[in-house]
């Protein structure tokens, strides 16, 4: 075994500048320099689930400064000392937003749409550009899939114009999610932080309400694609099983938020969750599920390509994430 120590990185620090004398007498390397390229390169990671494929569409990411009741439940002190034991920034979260396509062989079917056009950001946004680089024209989906109707789910119905992004598409959407954002009386009672969200509900939606198909819980809604109540993120919200053969899929939506928190804590409560202790039980029922159906699960807020496994740990659970796979 190599004697890997201290003393061994100090003597090879000692040598640098011998081997930087030395290196001033070499010629010069062959190989010319490039510029940086200064950004990324496209988000898509595809795989199958049994004979469907599907595939992660990246709709960027935010980075917003952690702050004081972000965890309800939690003292900053705590979230740090998470975020830290996850080798993540300390003090800031990093949202990542990752919508997905799943080609049956004759459906193109999109579930959620993300943030939609972004002005003033080039960090969030992006599906459309994505979608582009799959060879995905907006004209082509055939099926869009709401989990929920918070604003990073459904914005990108719209395009930059207020026109429909994807024009073609059936777009359909939980029934009880329908029932809660788009009635009167629950928008009156809300508190004034829910009141954007009320609004934004009826733009996205403003005259397509009849073109709306609802769906209930516990029923295929698309080929190989079943809806599975996961209430308490918001009334309706609702994750998706996509089967086909043997395999199995969760779209869990926001069953989760940033898995280094909310997977390692299951009982700590975003800000976003509408019932905490609803969305609570939730996550542990869904979990609990996973862990021991070893059942493959994505999650919106998971890091890209957000595709894992849940395992049990102690009190809570870890996100195992799944092997890079080069070929479909």
């Amino acid at each position: 075994m190599t004697d890997f120590s201290r003393r061994t990185l100090f003597a090879a620090a000692a040598a640098l500048p011998a081997y930087g004398a030395l290196s001033s007498m070499l010629p010069a390397p062959a190989f010319a320099s490039l510029s940086q390229s200064g950004q990324q390169v496209p988000s898509l990671y595809r795989y199958k689930v049994g004979d469907l494929e599907v595939t992660a569409v990246s709709d960027g990411a935010r980075v917003s400064p952690l702050a004081e009741g972000f965890v309800k439940n939690a003292s900053l002190a705590d979230v740090n000392a998470a975020l830290k034991a996850a080798f993540l920034p300390e003090g800031q979260i990093v949202s990542q937003f990752n919508p997905l396509l799943v080609n049956t062989g004759e459906k193109l079917i999109l579930i959620d749409t993300g943030n939609g056009p972004q002005a003033g950001t080039a960090s969030v946004g992006k599906l459309m550009q994505n979608l582009s680089w799959a060879g995905v024209k907006p004209i082509d989906i055939d099926t869009i899939i709401i989990t929920h109707f918070h604003a990073d789910h459904i914005n990108g119905l719209r395009d930059d114009d207020g026109g429909l992004a994807f024009p073609n598409a059936e777009v359909m959407v939980p029934a009880a999610e329908w029932a809660f954002w788009m009635d009167d009386g629950q928008m009156s009672r809300a508190p004034e932080g829910q009141q954007a969200g009320f609004k934004n509900v009826r733009r996205v939606f403003k005259d397509i309400e009849t073109k709306v198909n609802r769906f209930e819980a516990d029923k295929e809604i698309a080929p190989g694609i079943t809806s599975m109540a996961t209430y308490g993120h918001t009334p309706g919200h609702t994750s998706l099983v996509v089967a086909s053969g043997k395999e199995k899929l969760l779209v869990q939506g926001d069953v989760t938020n940033l898995p280094a928190l909310f997977v390692t804590h299951p009982e700590w409560q975003v800000q976003y969750d509408m019932d905490p202790a609803k969305a609570t039980e939730t996550r542990r029922k869904v979990y609990d599920m996973l862990a021991a159906e070893r059942m493959a699960v994505t999650g919106y807020h998971f890091p890209f390509p957000a595709l894992g496994f849940v395992a049990k740990d102690g009190d809570g659970y870890r996100l195992v994430p799944a092997a890079w796979n080069p070929v479909l």
